[in-house]
Protein backbone atom coordinates (compact mmCIF):
# COMPACT_ATOMS: atom_id res chain seq x y z
CA UNK A 1 0.00 0.00 0.00
CA UNK A 2 1.52 3.72 -1.44
CA UNK A 3 0.08 6.84 -0.66
CA UNK A 4 -0.98 7.99 -4.02
CA UNK A 5 -2.46 11.81 -3.21
CA UNK A 6 -2.45 14.57 -0.36
CA UNK A 7 -5.04 17.07 -0.44
CA UNK A 8 -6.10 19.82 1.71
CA UNK A 9 -9.49 21.16 2.09
CA UNK A 10 -10.79 24.56 3.30
CA UNK A 11 -14.09 24.88 4.79
CA UNK A 12 -15.78 27.22 6.93
CA UNK A 13 -19.59 25.57 7.98
CA UNK A 14 -19.34 27.80 11.15
CA UNK A 15 -18.08 30.81 9.69
CA UNK A 16 -14.54 29.84 11.03
CA UNK A 17 -12.17 28.80 8.41
CA UNK A 18 -11.39 25.52 8.92
CA UNK A 19 -8.39 23.36 6.92
CA UNK A 20 -8.26 19.37 7.19
CA UNK A 21 -5.48 17.32 5.19
CA UNK A 22 -6.87 13.94 3.08
CA UNK A 23 -4.66 11.41 2.36
CA UNK A 24 -5.76 8.85 0.03
CA UNK A 25 -4.14 5.59 -0.71
CA UNK A 26 -3.56 2.78 -3.46
CA UNK A 27 -6.35 0.32 -1.44
CA UNK A 28 -9.38 1.67 -3.37
CA UNK A 29 -11.81 3.30 -0.85
CA UNK A 30 -9.15 3.65 1.82
CA UNK A 31 -7.98 7.39 3.13
CA UNK A 32 -7.53 9.25 6.06
CA UNK A 33 -8.17 12.98 7.78
CA UNK A 34 -6.24 15.11 9.89
CA UNK A 35 -6.79 18.48 11.18
CA UNK A 36 -4.34 20.94 9.58
CA UNK A 37 -6.31 24.44 10.96
CA UNK A 38 -4.43 27.72 11.29
CA UNK A 39 -7.20 29.50 11.25
CA UNK A 40 -5.37 33.27 11.31
CA UNK A 41 -3.36 31.73 8.32
CA UNK A 42 -5.14 28.74 6.44
CA UNK A 43 -3.66 29.58 3.15
CA UNK A 44 -0.23 29.55 3.88
CA UNK A 45 -0.87 25.95 5.24
CA UNK A 46 -2.63 24.62 2.24
CA UNK A 47 0.43 26.08 0.11
CA UNK A 48 2.34 23.94 2.47
CA UNK A 49 0.60 20.65 2.36
CA UNK A 50 -0.14 20.59 -1.39
CA UNK A 51 3.21 22.49 -2.92
CA UNK A 52 5.75 20.90 -0.03
CA UNK A 53 4.39 17.76 1.43
CA UNK A 54 2.04 16.40 -1.08
CA UNK A 55 5.54 15.38 -3.72
CA UNK A 56 7.43 13.96 -0.31
CA UNK A 57 4.95 12.14 0.37
CA UNK A 58 3.43 10.09 -2.80
CA UNK A 59 4.81 7.16 -3.18
CA UNK A 60 5.53 5.93 0.83
CA UNK A 61 4.43 3.46 3.02
CA UNK A 62 1.46 5.26 5.15
CA UNK A 63 2.26 2.73 7.53
CA UNK A 64 5.43 4.43 8.57
CA UNK A 65 4.10 6.92 10.68
CA UNK A 66 6.90 7.42 12.71
CA UNK A 67 9.55 7.98 10.16
CA UNK A 68 7.21 10.30 7.74
CA UNK A 69 6.45 12.80 10.53
CA UNK A 70 10.67 12.53 11.61
CA UNK A 71 11.88 12.74 7.62
CA UNK A 72 8.61 15.46 6.68
CA UNK A 73 9.84 17.56 9.82
CA UNK A 74 13.49 17.80 9.02
CA UNK A 75 12.75 18.23 5.26
CA UNK A 76 12.67 21.69 5.07
CA UNK A 77 15.65 22.58 7.17
CA UNK A 78 14.29 25.31 8.99
CA UNK A 79 11.73 23.33 11.22
CA UNK A 80 8.64 24.34 13.55
CA UNK A 81 6.55 27.32 13.97
CA UNK A 82 2.57 26.84 13.41
CA UNK A 83 2.22 26.79 9.46
CA UNK A 84 4.92 23.72 9.13
CA UNK A 85 3.83 22.18 11.95
CA UNK A 86 -0.55 22.34 10.86
CA UNK A 87 0.87 20.82 7.63
CA UNK A 88 2.66 18.02 9.30
CA UNK A 89 -0.23 17.92 12.05
CA UNK A 90 -3.11 17.22 9.28
CA UNK A 91 -0.49 14.45 7.68
CA UNK A 92 0.65 13.12 11.29
CA UNK A 93 -3.25 12.56 11.85
CA UNK A 94 -4.52 11.47 8.83
CA UNK A 95 -1.82 8.32 9.02
CA UNK A 96 -3.09 7.81 12.04
CA UNK A 97 -6.10 7.61 10.71
CA UNK A 98 -5.69 5.10 8.13
CA UNK A 99 -3.79 2.78 10.81
CA UNK A 100 -6.78 2.59 12.79
CA UNK A 101 -9.07 2.03 9.43
CA UNK A 102 -6.18 -0.64 7.99
CA UNK A 103 -6.95 -2.60 12.10
CA UNK A 104 -10.70 -1.99 12.05
CA UNK A 105 -10.22 -0.28 15.71
CA UNK A 106 -10.94 3.07 16.74
CA UNK A 107 -7.49 4.49 17.69
CA UNK A 108 -7.73 4.92 21.23
CA UNK A 109 -7.22 0.95 20.92
CA UNK A 110 -4.18 1.47 19.18
CA UNK A 111 -2.43 4.05 21.95
CA UNK A 112 -3.25 1.14 24.42
CA UNK A 113 -7.52 1.25 24.86
CA UNK A 114 -9.94 3.58 27.20
CA UNK A 115 -8.88 4.54 30.82
CA UNK A 116 -12.07 6.07 30.75
CA UNK A 117 -15.55 5.75 29.33
CA UNK A 118 -15.83 9.08 27.74
CA UNK A 119 -14.16 12.67 28.44
CA UNK A 120 -15.37 15.31 31.22
CA UNK A 121 -15.72 18.88 29.21
CA UNK A 122 -15.57 22.23 30.19
CA UNK A 123 -17.62 24.77 29.22
CA UNK A 124 -17.78 28.48 28.51
CA UNK A 125 -20.11 30.93 30.51
CA UNK A 126 -19.25 34.87 29.95
CA UNK A 127 -21.79 37.85 31.45
CA UNK A 128 -21.59 41.55 30.96
CA UNK A 129 -21.25 41.03 35.13
CA UNK A 130 -21.36 38.08 37.80
CA UNK A 131 -25.16 37.76 38.16
CA UNK A 132 -25.01 36.85 34.37
CA UNK A 133 -22.00 34.72 34.60
CA UNK A 134 -23.48 32.93 37.47
CA UNK A 135 -26.29 32.07 35.66
CA UNK A 136 -24.63 31.08 32.43
CA UNK A 137 -23.02 28.58 35.16
CA UNK A 138 -26.10 27.21 36.25
CA UNK A 139 -27.30 26.33 32.77
CA UNK A 140 -24.56 24.67 32.45
CA UNK A 141 -24.70 22.77 35.40
CA UNK A 142 -28.29 22.01 34.51
CA UNK A 143 -26.49 20.66 31.11
CA UNK A 144 -24.49 17.89 33.41
CA UNK A 145 -20.98 20.08 33.14
CA UNK A 146 -18.41 19.85 36.36
CA UNK A 147 -16.25 22.00 35.38
CA UNK A 148 -16.93 26.15 33.65
CA UNK A 149 -15.15 28.34 32.43
CA UNK A 150 -16.14 32.00 33.43
CA UNK A 151 -15.03 35.21 32.13
CA UNK A 152 -16.55 38.53 32.33
CA UNK A 153 -17.21 41.47 30.45
CA UNK A 154 -14.40 44.67 32.02
CA UNK A 155 -17.08 47.93 31.44
CA UNK A 156 -15.54 49.93 28.95
CA UNK A 157 -12.88 47.42 27.52
CA UNK A 158 -13.01 44.39 24.87
CA UNK A 159 -12.57 41.40 27.26
CA UNK A 160 -11.09 38.45 26.04
CA UNK A 161 -14.15 35.79 26.41
CA UNK A 162 -17.02 38.24 26.91
CA UNK A 163 -19.09 40.32 24.57
CA UNK A 164 -16.88 43.69 23.54
CA UNK A 165 -17.71 47.27 24.78
CA UNK A 166 -17.75 49.60 22.39
CA UNK A 167 -14.79 52.55 23.51
CA UNK A 168 -14.26 55.97 22.93
CA UNK A 169 -10.85 55.64 21.37
CA UNK A 170 -13.08 53.33 19.00
CA UNK A 171 -15.91 55.48 18.62
CA UNK A 172 -13.66 58.50 17.39
CA UNK A 173 -11.79 56.09 14.80
CA UNK A 174 -15.24 55.07 14.02
CA UNK A 175 -16.58 58.26 13.50
CA UNK A 176 -13.36 59.15 11.77
CA UNK A 177 -13.74 56.72 9.25
CA UNK A 178 -17.24 57.31 8.37
CA UNK A 179 -16.44 60.98 7.54
CA UNK A 180 -13.65 60.08 5.26
CA UNK A 181 -16.59 58.56 3.23
CA UNK A 182 -19.11 60.63 3.45
CA UNK A 183 -21.29 59.42 5.98
CA UNK A 184 -22.22 60.89 9.33
CA UNK A 185 -20.80 59.68 12.59
CA UNK A 186 -23.07 57.34 14.28
CA UNK A 187 -24.93 56.49 10.82
CA UNK A 188 -25.01 53.03 9.53
CA UNK A 189 -21.28 52.27 7.86
CA UNK A 190 -21.50 51.66 3.66
CA UNK A 191 -18.91 49.44 2.60
CA UNK A 192 -16.19 51.07 3.59
CA UNK A 193 -17.19 53.45 6.35
CA UNK A 194 -14.93 51.55 8.88
CA UNK A 195 -11.45 51.12 8.74
CA UNK A 196 -9.70 48.38 10.68
CA UNK A 197 -8.84 50.71 13.71
CA UNK A 198 -12.50 50.14 14.59
CA UNK A 199 -12.84 46.69 14.81
CA UNK A 200 -9.79 46.78 17.22
CA UNK A 201 -10.08 46.34 20.90
CA UNK A 202 -9.10 48.52 23.34
CA UNK A 203 -7.87 46.83 26.82
CA UNK A 204 -6.52 48.25 29.92
CA UNK A 205 -5.14 45.30 32.60
CA UNK A 206 -5.31 46.80 35.79
CA UNK A 207 -9.29 47.28 36.01
CA UNK A 208 -9.57 43.50 34.78
CA UNK A 209 -7.12 42.20 37.84
CA UNK A 210 -9.33 44.26 39.81
CA UNK A 211 -12.48 42.99 38.69
CA UNK A 212 -11.93 39.07 38.40
CA UNK A 213 -11.45 38.17 41.96
CA UNK A 214 -14.71 39.76 42.78
CA UNK A 215 -16.07 37.58 40.07
CA UNK A 216 -14.98 34.59 41.47
CA UNK A 217 -15.84 35.65 45.45
CA UNK A 218 -19.26 35.99 44.12
CA UNK A 219 -19.80 32.33 41.99
CA UNK A 220 -18.46 30.62 45.04
CA UNK A 221 -20.76 32.48 47.22
CA UNK A 222 -23.56 31.48 45.54
CA UNK A 223 -22.66 28.31 43.81
CA UNK A 224 -20.00 26.64 46.70
CA UNK A 225 -18.27 24.39 45.99
CA UNK A 226 -20.97 22.49 43.70
CA UNK A 227 -19.08 23.15 40.41
CA UNK A 228 -15.26 23.44 39.05
CA UNK A 229 -14.31 26.76 38.05
CA UNK A 230 -11.47 28.36 35.50
CA UNK A 231 -10.58 31.45 33.93
CA UNK A 232 -8.08 32.23 31.03
CA UNK A 233 -6.41 35.02 31.53
CA UNK A 234 -4.91 34.93 27.49
CA UNK A 235 -1.69 36.11 28.42
CA UNK A 236 -3.42 39.90 28.20
CA UNK A 237 -1.49 41.17 31.27
CA UNK A 238 1.70 42.09 32.69
CA UNK A 239 4.15 39.38 34.96
CA UNK A 240 3.56 40.77 38.21
CA UNK A 241 -0.15 41.84 38.14
CA UNK A 242 -0.34 37.82 36.54
CA UNK A 243 1.23 36.94 39.52
CA UNK A 244 -0.96 38.95 41.75
CA UNK A 245 -4.14 38.30 40.19
CA UNK A 246 -3.01 34.17 40.80
CA UNK A 247 -2.82 34.47 44.14
CA UNK A 248 -6.12 36.83 44.63
CA UNK A 249 -7.63 34.03 43.39
CA UNK A 250 -6.54 31.15 45.83
CA UNK A 251 -9.46 31.34 48.45
CA UNK A 252 -11.93 30.74 45.52
CA UNK A 253 -9.62 27.10 44.66
CA UNK A 254 -9.72 27.45 40.74
CA UNK A 255 -9.50 24.21 38.91
CA UNK A 256 -7.51 26.03 36.95
CA UNK A 257 -5.92 29.04 35.67
CA UNK A 258 -5.12 29.81 31.92
CA UNK A 259 -2.00 31.42 30.43
CA UNK A 260 -1.44 33.76 33.05
CA UNK A 261 1.93 34.62 31.35
CA UNK A 262 2.80 34.94 27.75
CA UNK A 263 5.49 32.61 26.51
CA UNK A 264 7.81 35.12 26.29
CA UNK A 265 7.51 35.84 30.02
CA UNK A 266 8.11 31.67 30.67
CA UNK A 267 10.85 32.70 33.62
CA UNK A 268 8.45 34.25 35.84
CA UNK A 269 6.15 30.57 36.46
CA UNK A 270 9.46 29.81 38.90
CA UNK A 271 8.14 32.78 40.85
CA UNK A 272 4.66 31.86 40.61
CA UNK A 273 4.86 28.30 41.78
CA UNK A 274 6.93 30.13 44.79
CA UNK A 275 3.81 32.19 45.50
CA UNK A 276 0.54 30.46 44.97
CA UNK A 277 -1.26 27.42 44.72
CA UNK A 278 -3.54 28.34 42.14
CA UNK A 279 -3.11 25.49 39.16
CA UNK A 280 -2.03 27.15 36.70
CA UNK A 281 -2.22 25.56 32.19
CA UNK A 282 -0.10 26.89 29.95
CA UNK A 283 0.91 26.02 26.32
CA UNK A 284 -1.87 26.98 24.14
CA UNK A 285 0.62 29.20 22.08
CA UNK A 286 3.54 27.32 22.05
CA UNK A 287 4.25 26.27 18.33
CA UNK A 288 7.74 24.47 19.56
CA UNK A 289 7.37 21.07 21.63
CA UNK A 290 10.58 21.85 23.55
CA UNK A 291 8.65 24.94 25.03
CA UNK A 292 6.71 22.82 27.21
CA UNK A 293 10.27 20.96 28.47
CA UNK A 294 11.37 22.96 31.59
CA UNK A 295 7.89 24.05 32.70
CA UNK A 296 6.85 20.12 32.94
CA UNK A 297 10.47 19.30 34.28
CA UNK A 298 10.69 21.93 36.87
CA UNK A 299 6.53 21.43 38.11
CA UNK A 300 6.24 25.03 37.27
CA UNK A 301 2.30 24.06 35.59
CA UNK A 302 -0.58 21.58 36.07
CA UNK A 303 -1.54 21.02 32.83
CA UNK A 304 -0.56 20.99 28.78
CA UNK A 305 -2.93 23.52 27.40
CA UNK A 306 -1.94 22.12 23.62
CA UNK A 307 -3.17 22.91 20.05
CA UNK A 308 -2.36 19.59 18.80
CA UNK A 309 -1.75 20.68 14.76
CA UNK A 310 0.69 23.31 16.29
CA UNK A 311 3.34 21.19 17.96
CA UNK A 312 2.92 18.57 15.03
CA UNK A 313 0.19 16.49 15.27
CA UNK A 314 -0.72 13.18 17.82
CA UNK A 315 2.18 11.52 17.27
CA UNK A 316 3.68 14.35 19.15
CA UNK A 317 1.38 14.90 21.47
CA UNK A 318 1.06 10.83 22.57
CA UNK A 319 5.20 11.65 23.15
CA UNK A 320 4.57 14.95 25.00
CA UNK A 321 1.43 13.17 27.15
CA UNK A 322 3.80 10.54 28.02
CA UNK A 323 6.66 12.88 29.40
CA UNK A 324 4.13 14.67 31.15
CA UNK A 325 2.75 11.72 33.20
CA UNK A 326 6.41 11.28 35.29
CA UNK A 327 5.74 14.38 36.86
CA UNK A 328 2.34 15.09 37.63
CA UNK A 329 1.14 17.16 34.73
CA UNK A 330 -2.09 16.65 33.11
CA UNK A 331 -3.33 17.26 29.58
CA UNK A 332 -5.75 20.03 28.71
CA UNK A 333 -5.78 19.40 24.95
CA UNK A 334 -7.48 23.07 23.34
CA UNK A 335 -10.21 22.52 21.86
CA UNK A 336 -12.61 25.83 20.23
CA UNK A 337 -13.93 26.31 17.17
CA UNK A 338 -10.88 26.32 15.29
CA UNK A 339 -9.81 23.13 15.55
CA UNK A 340 -11.98 21.15 13.13
CA UNK A 341 -14.53 18.07 13.98
CA UNK A 342 -11.79 15.95 12.87
CA UNK A 343 -9.06 17.55 15.24
CA UNK A 344 -11.58 16.95 18.55
CA UNK A 345 -12.04 13.75 17.67
CA UNK A 346 -7.95 13.27 17.56
CA UNK A 347 -8.65 15.06 21.26
CA UNK A 348 -10.62 12.59 22.04
CA UNK A 349 -8.96 9.35 21.16
CA UNK A 350 -5.62 10.86 22.95
CA UNK A 351 -8.08 11.85 25.59
CA UNK A 352 -9.49 8.63 26.67
CA UNK A 353 -6.20 6.40 27.03
CA UNK A 354 -3.99 9.00 28.96
CA UNK A 355 -3.63 7.89 32.05
CA UNK A 356 -3.14 11.37 33.02
CA UNK A 357 -6.38 13.09 31.16
CA UNK A 358 -6.84 16.24 32.63
CA UNK A 359 -9.95 18.30 30.89
CA UNK A 360 -11.15 19.10 27.66
CA UNK A 361 -12.51 22.18 26.08
CA UNK A 362 -15.75 21.70 24.90
CA UNK A 363 -16.88 23.55 21.32
CA UNK A 364 -20.57 22.41 20.37
CA UNK A 365 -20.70 22.10 16.34
CA UNK A 366 -23.73 23.47 14.80
CA UNK A 367 -25.64 21.24 12.47
CA UNK A 368 -24.15 22.01 9.26
CA UNK A 369 -20.49 21.37 10.53
CA UNK A 370 -22.10 17.76 11.76
CA UNK A 371 -22.97 16.94 7.92
CA UNK A 372 -19.62 18.40 6.68
CA UNK A 373 -17.92 16.28 9.24
CA UNK A 374 -20.18 13.00 9.52
CA UNK A 375 -19.18 11.12 13.25
CA UNK A 376 -18.45 14.61 15.02
CA UNK A 377 -18.01 13.54 18.57
CA UNK A 378 -20.93 13.55 20.35
CA UNK A 379 -21.58 16.30 23.27
CA UNK A 380 -23.78 14.68 25.86
CA UNK A 381 -23.96 15.73 29.86
CA UNK A 382 -21.12 17.68 30.08
CA UNK A 383 -18.83 14.64 28.20
CA UNK A 384 -17.42 14.21 24.81
CA UNK A 385 -18.14 11.07 23.96
CA UNK A 386 -16.68 8.29 20.91
CA UNK A 387 -18.39 6.75 18.10
CA UNK A 388 -16.04 3.71 18.53
CA UNK A 389 -15.75 3.50 14.33
CA UNK A 390 -12.43 2.89 13.17
CA UNK A 391 -9.67 5.33 13.16
CA UNK A 392 -10.64 8.90 14.17
CA UNK A 393 -14.48 7.98 13.16
CA UNK A 394 -15.10 10.74 11.24
CA UNK A 395 -15.94 11.32 7.53
CA UNK A 396 -15.81 14.57 5.28
CA UNK A 397 -18.72 15.61 2.49
CA UNK A 398 -16.40 17.29 0.21
CA UNK A 399 -19.46 18.52 -1.32
CA UNK A 400 -20.97 19.73 1.08
CA UNK A 401 -17.93 21.44 2.54
CA UNK A 402 -17.65 22.97 -0.83
CA UNK A 403 -20.66 24.58 0.05
CA UNK A 404 -19.17 26.35 2.57
CA UNK A 405 -16.02 28.90 1.76
CA UNK A 406 -13.85 30.56 3.65
CA UNK A 407 -15.24 33.91 4.84
CA UNK A 408 -14.07 36.93 3.99
CA UNK A 409 -12.61 38.70 6.83
CA UNK A 410 -10.48 41.64 8.03
CA UNK A 411 -7.26 41.40 8.24
CA UNK A 412 -7.56 38.38 5.95
CA UNK A 413 -8.68 36.28 8.93
CA UNK A 414 -6.08 37.43 11.33
CA UNK A 415 -6.93 38.37 15.08
CA UNK A 416 -7.42 42.06 15.29
CA UNK A 417 -4.75 44.23 17.39
CA UNK A 418 -6.22 44.54 20.86
CA UNK A 419 -4.53 48.07 22.13
CA UNK A 420 -4.20 50.12 25.77
CA UNK A 421 -6.25 53.24 26.03
CA UNK A 422 -3.09 55.18 24.14
CA UNK A 423 -3.09 53.35 20.98
CA UNK A 424 -0.12 51.08 22.09
CA UNK A 425 -0.78 47.05 20.70
CA UNK A 426 -0.78 44.14 23.13
CA UNK A 427 -0.86 40.56 23.10
CA UNK A 428 -4.19 38.91 22.29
Amino acid sequence: MRITDVRAVCTAPEGIALVVVKIETSTPGLSGLGCATFTQRPLTVVTAVEEYLRPFLIGKDPAAIEDIWQSANLSSYWRSGPVLNNALAGVDAALWDIKGKCANLPLYQLFGGKCREYAPLYAHAAGEDAIAVEEAVRDYMAQGYRYVRCQTAVPGLATYGARKSVTRWQRNAQGESQRAAGTQPGSPPGPQAVDHKALEGVWEPTPYTRLVPRLFEHLRNRLGDSVELLHDVHERVPPIQALGLAKALEPYNLFFLEDPLAPEDNGYFRTMRQQTTTPIAMGELFVNQSEYVPLIEERLIDFIRVHISDIGGISMARKLAAFCEFYGVRTAWHGPGDVSPVGHAANLHLDLACHNFGIQEQHVFNQAAQDVFPGTPEVRDGGLWSNDRPGLGVDLDEGLAARFPLPETPYGGAWPPIRRADGTVMRP
